[in-house]
């Protein structure tokens, strides 16, 4: 399908220019390979989307906004589950995801519940261990948190330290299991395994299910049981969504990881339906769940209104009792007037502004969903750490090829239960449900519903992100702690949507509404047109680059 004038992002601005001048200046190998990572959107007949080259190594050199393996290991997947101890292993400078930097919320049950949320374990490894092996002293920091705190399990991270001199973190998690009589597994998540972070959610996965998922088979009450994967809880989103779920007739089994719990996951293999929100981090649990188990999994999303009730009526759809169907329906039409009316006010003065969104995760993509809500375009959108089915959709999976950064993630071979495997729909029943355009184990990814000619960038740079502000003028700007200064010394808004920084929750019916009026104060306030940045007010160096 051709692409016309009036697809554009902005009907003065010509993509094909913007994408030429993104990659004028580098260098022509450099510049070949970030063209293929730089796409302008175009959507056929048939949702195909072009393709764009992602899950690749940063060019050395280029700043960009990516974490390491630890970081998606300890920093995301597990760092909000609340009653694990996550010990560190390695330097002290690698305890930065030591300590929660992302703003996870939990609730503990009663007085008697651990939470370690607030703590930072670290075994501080020293150049004596750096030298003659740390794993004497990884033993006497577990023995020194079993002691401390009595946890139901503690979990260990390698660094890139602990790697290279070749401590074996299993063997002391196996021991120390043996010696102690609590669960104590080990994640081999150096930070210089994969690409980015999203190596580290895969070794998070597969060490979850590998050492906890399944070992509780008490079966909660609930008549509709449900997990909730890749939900983290950033400034008490699922708190909002857990809300939501109650008043439907739902019961979480487990959320993964937001406000969870050692006991959470050790049942969640009985609940009925997977809900997927951040595809990338979590998919490959919801894989594993169904193989072993016979636990389906649907992507949903609860960010945004519309997309909130479109999910609910979605899990309403799948169990097909009425019952629940009216119980969704009552709560959408109860929540849904207040929605309406801020909607229709914050409208009225964002309509037609525009906005950018380079977030990990399905952030980027779901947020699109309550700015196009406010009247509000999203002109250019990428992911740091996505893969092409991130981007594409799973039907390009097949033609994705494995390289060797993707090689050194162990991939479990996982086999059904002898006795727990249990599908939860019958062949029938799922082949009933497709036919009315039900989708299981389906993504469509970020593109098929971004607009024509808009501009989708893979791993975006700090040099990329200035050129873009340049050339456009965003109205917002939204992505992570490490581009928020600079973007705002530009004059531009910036919300960061990985922790939020402050505000929140975000999800759900009342989470659109808080972000609706967020935005509106952002968008709308003059004081972004009187920020000049230092240099601009009275320069002091002058300097030009090599290349000019």
């Amino acid at each position: 399908m051709e692409t016309s004038c009036e697809d554009y992002i902005c009907s003065e601005i010509d993509p094909e220019e913007v994408k030429n001048k993104l990659i004028s200046k580098y260098p022509a190998k450099v510049g070949r390979k970030r063209s293929k990572q730089i796409t302008i959107n175009r959507i056929d007949e048939e949702k195909c989307v072009p393709e764009v080259m992602a899950n690749v190594r940063t060019i050395p050199g280029i700043i960009t906004q990516r974490g390491c393996s630890y970081a998606g290991c300890k920093g995301v997947v597990l760092g909000p589950t609340r009653d694990i101890i996550n010990l560190t292993h390695g330097p002290i400078g690698c305890g930065f995801y030591s300590w929660l930097t992302r703003r996870n919320q939990t609730r503990p049950n009663g007085p008697e519940d651990h939470n370690f949320m607030p703590y930072c374990f670290s075994t501080d490894m020293q150049e004596n261990e750096i030298i003659f092996g740390g794993e004497k002293k990884l033993k006497e920091a577990i023995q020194e948190a079993y002691d401390t705190f009595h946890p139901k399990a503690i979990a260990i991270f390698a660094t890139c330290p602990v790697g290279l001199i070749g401590d074996d973190v299993h063997s002391v998690a196996r021991e120390m299991k043996a010696k102690l009589g609590i669960n104590v597994f080990g994640f081999s998540c150096e930070g210089y395994k994969g690409v980015s972070q999203s190596a580290g959610h895969h070794i998070a996965n597969n060490g979850i299910f590998t050492h906890v998922v399944g070992l509780d088979d008490e079966i909660r009450e609930g008549k509709y049981r449900i997990n909730l994967l890749g939900e983290y809880n950033i400034g008490g989103d699922a708190f909002e969504i857990d809300r939501i779920f109650e008043d439907c007739g739902l019961t979480v089994v487990s959320t993964f990881s937001g406000n969870s719990s050692y006991d959470y996951f050790k049942n969640s293999h009985t609940a009925d339906l997977n809900l997927i929100m951040c595809h990338r981090s979590i998919n490959y649990v919801a894989e594993m769940m169904e193989t072993k188990y016979g636990i389906p999994w649907i992507k949903v999303n609860f960010i945004g209104a519309e997309a909130t009730a479109k999910s609910l009526r979605k899990i309403a759809q799948y169990y097909d009792e009425p019952e629940l169907t009216d119980r969704v329906e009552e709560v959408i039409v109860k929540e849904m007037p207040e929605v309406e009316k801020v909607r229709a006010e914050v409208k009225a003065r964002c309509e037609g502004k525009l906005a950018m969104l380079f977030v990990g995760g399905s952030r980027a993509h779901h947020y699109q969903e309550l700015f196009k809500e406010i009247g509000m375009r999203t002109i250019a959108a990428g992911y740091e750490f996505a893969h092409r089915d991130d981007y594409e959709g799973r039907r390009v999976l097949p033609n994705i090829k494995v390289d060797a950064d993707s090689r050194n993630i162990e991939e479990l071979e996982i086999h059904p239960d002898p006795q727990r495997y249990q599908p939860r729909k019958s062949p029938e029943e799922i082949s009933e449900l497709e036919k009315t355009g039900f989708k299981f184990k389906d993504y469509e990814g970020m593109m098929t519903e971004m607009s024509n000619g808009t501009l989708v960038i893979d791993d975006i740079n700090q040099y990329e992100t200035e050129k873009l502000i340049e050339i456009f003028k965003p109205d917002i700007f939204c992505a992570g702690i490490k581009e928020k200064y600079a973007i705002q010394k530009s004059g531009i808004p910036m919300k960061q949507l990985h922790s939020y920084d402050s505000g929140g929750p975000y999800a759900g019916f009342r989470g659109a509404i808080n972000f609706y009026r967020e935005i509106d104060r952002m968008v709308n306030s003059k004081v972004w047109k009187y920020v000049k940045a230092p240099w601009q007010q009275n320069p002091e160096l002058a300097a030009t680059y090599a290349w000019d």
